[in-house]
Formats: C-alpha cells, sequence, structure tokens
C-alpha cells in the first residue's frame, strides 16, 4: 500500500491528510488537537461556548444583559487558554479552530485565535462570506470554509475574490448524509445522493481547476473510519480528510468518559436525525434526551440562556432547547440528559485508544 501524501492548507503542510474534526462543546480541545498535530495530522479545537463552564463566567449571574456580555467575555478568554494550553502541548504541530458563522461572537472568536497564533480556521454552520475580513492582518492564518455543495464554493470563491482578492485555502467538502453534528443541509434533502461525496467532491476538484484555476484542496467530511475510506476520498480527487466521531473514542478526547463510553458501547441503529434550534437538522446518538426531542416533550426546558446564536428558535418561538446546554451537559459525562452528537460510524469502535495509536492505524 503507498504512503498517504502530505496535506498542504496555505503555507501549512502536515505529514498526513487527516483533519481531525472540531466538535463541541469541549469534546475537541488542546489534549485532543495536540496528540493529532503531535501524531502528523491537524489538530482542531472546538471554539464554541469554552467559557461556559469556565471560571471567567458567573453561571448565577441572573441580569440578562450582564450575563451575555460576561459569557462572550470568558468563551474569548477560555478560547486563549485552550489555544496555548494545546500549543504548549505541540510546539510545532498544525493547530487550528473550528467556529461556527451562527454564533454571536464569532467574528471575536476567529480574530482572537488568530492574535493567538493558529494556523487555520475552519468556519461553518453558514457560509463565512466575510471571514477574511476578521483575519486580514494574519495573512499566515489559513482560512478553510465548510460546504456541501459546488454552488456554495462558487459563491464564497466569487465573493472572497471580488471582495478581499483572495480565494479559500481549502474547503471542507461535508456529506450530511453521514456526517455528526448539525449537518449542512434540509431535513427534506437528507438521503439525497446528489449530496454525497462521490457526486460533490469530483464536481467541486473539476470546478476549482476549470473555472477558479486553482490546486485548492478538497476535505472530504463524513463517514471515514479507516484507511481504505481515505484511499477512497483521495481516488475520488480529494486532498485529505476530516474525521471526527472516531477520535472521541481515544484517550485524549476532551470529553467526559461516560460521554467516550457511550460512543463506544453505541450501535448503528442509535443514531437518529433531530431537530435543533440553530434551525439544522443534527445526527446524534438516541438517548433520554433525544427522546423527548422526538417526541416534542413539553417536559424541555426551553429557556435561552446567553442568546449566543444570531438564529435559534428557542430564543425567538420557544421551540426545542437551549443547545449550548444540553452539549455541554453531555461533554461533561450527563449523557442522558445531554445531547451526544455522532457521525453514522457510531458503534465501530471496540475500545478506547491513544491518539497516536489510531493515527498509525490509519494511515498504516
Amino acid at each position: 500500500m503507498p504512503t498517504l501524501p502530505s496535506l498542504q492548507i496555505g503555507q501549512h503542510t502536515a505529514r498526513y491528510p487527516i483533519i481531525q474534526g472540531g466538535m463541541g462543546i469541549r469534546i475537541s480541545g488542546a489534549q485532543l488537537a495536540a496528540a493529532v498535530a503531535n501524531a502528523g495530522g491537524i489538530g482542531i479545537i472546538s471554539a464554541v461556548a469554552l467559557g461556559l463552564n469556565s471560571t471567567y463566567f458567573d453561571i448565577t449571574q441572573t441580569n440578562g444583559r450582564k450575563r451575555r456580555e460576561q459569557f462572550f467575555e470568558a468563551n474569548r478568554l477560555a478560547l486563549i487558554d485552550e489555544i496555548r494550553a494545546a500549543r504548549a502541548l505541540s510546539p510545532n504541530g498544525i493547530l487550528g479552530i473550528n467556529a461556527m458563522v451562527v454564533a454571536q461572537d464569532y467574528e471575536t472568536l476567529v480574530r482572537t485565535a488568530a492574535e493567538e497564533g493558529v494556523n487555520l480556521i475552519i468556519s461553518g454552520a453558514g457560509l463565512p462570506l466575510q471571514l477574511p475580513s476578521h483575519t486580514a492582518a494574519f495573512p499566515e492564518v489559513a482560512l478553510v470554509p465548510i460546504v456541501s455543495s459546488t454552488r456554495a464554493a462558487r459563491i464564497m470563491c466569487r465573493k472572497w475574490e471580488r471582495q478581499y482578492g483572495r480565494l479559500p485555502d481549502a474547503f471542507v467538502v461535508e456529506n450530511p448524509n453521514t456526517a455528526g453534528g448539525h449537518l449542512g443541509a434540509k431535513l427534506e434533502e437528507l438521503g439525497d445522493r446528489a449530496l454525497n461525496a462521490e457526486q460533490v467532491i469530483p464536481e467541486l476538484v473539476a470546478y476549482l481547476h476549470q473555472e477558479v484555476g486553482q490546486s485548492i484542496p478538497v476535505i472530504a467530511c463524513g463517514n471515514h473510519w479507516n484507511r481504505a475510506d481515505i484511499d477512497r476520498m483521495l481516488a475520488l480527487g480529494a486532498s485529505g480528510v476530516q474525521i471526527g466521531t472516531r477520535f472521541i473514542t481515544t484517550d485524549e478526547c476532551d470529553a467526559h468518559i461516560r460521554y467516550k463510553e457511550f460512543h463506544l458501547h453505541a450501535q448503528p441503529e442509535d443514531v437518529v436525525i433531530i431537530a435543533s434550534p440553530v434551525g439544522m437538522p443534527g445526527r446524534a446518538l438516541r438517548n433520554a434526551f433525544v427522546e423527548k426531542v422526538i417526541a416534542d416533550s413539553p417536559d424541555l426546558e426551553k429557556r435561552c440562556f446567553t442568546s449566543c446564536l444570531h438564529t435559534c428558535k428557542c430564543r425567538d418561538e420557544q421551540k426545542y432547547y437551549c443547545i449550548i446546554q444540553v452539549l455541554d451537559k453531555a461533554a461533561r459525562g450527563d449523557i442522558e440528559n445531554g445531547l451526544v452528537f455522532s457521525g453514522s460510524n457510531a458503534g465501530r469502535a471496540k475500545r478506547i485508544m491513544p491518539v497516536a495509536e489510531l493515527m498509525a492505524e490509519l494511515v498504516a
């Protein structure tokens, strides 16, 4: 079997074409990102709501405006801590963040990450049309939008080239039919074969070569578990893969051990699609909380906590649930009352292993 190629994104070259997915809240933090970077991949810290359970935030604050201001500042300070901790663990590795466009403090988090010296910023949950303006003073930081279609990539390229005189340094192409967490497709679109990697990746690669005239790396995301999956994506024209779910069952994953064990003991039939206050469907593991969501139970708490999102049906329509609270519960080990996101590969892990061992298996 041939050796896997390296992956160059902007000015940064990883030994292996593997990006670890950014999973929040505190599923992929400093420990996981640094371990992946040290093993030759690209380590990603999820920047979402890091301040929620930090010393910077007083959760008992009752004044709504002050609570929001304190929460956003806590997110900024906690992100700085996380990036510095990851860099201390991986002085020479390639590290980045994943930031959600839909977050109210998106611009602040992106600027903070650039100031702290991350190598790249991956951005999804909406099209990051203004992302270059937030990092203009840091041209060495690679910018990587997440898209689900060639149409979305075309919009990004035209907007960025016209307004900022630059192009994305890479694209992460999410397959909504298999990826975990919030999905870049409407509920009624899920299952459409036109969204599969076999359709989108060759089409996007051809567009970038033929119309844009640039060799912009395309990173496949969704349903990648082993070396055969990586080789399959490379054969389609991708330059690398982004893997999330498989890194959850590792020693260095920043989530609580109960969260990891819940993934470890999951079965494929436990993976379900649920509604989210963000306005996108999500792929998650079935538990008591998810059962309530599916049933639209009146027992769901529908109180907005910090108005953290630009679009939030919990805040605006009193529907569903507060997304950051349930993600945080799960990450801290309350896997029955929290939301446990997962890709379609849940149930395939046999044990919890070190990241170095997993990376060696992926590239062998």
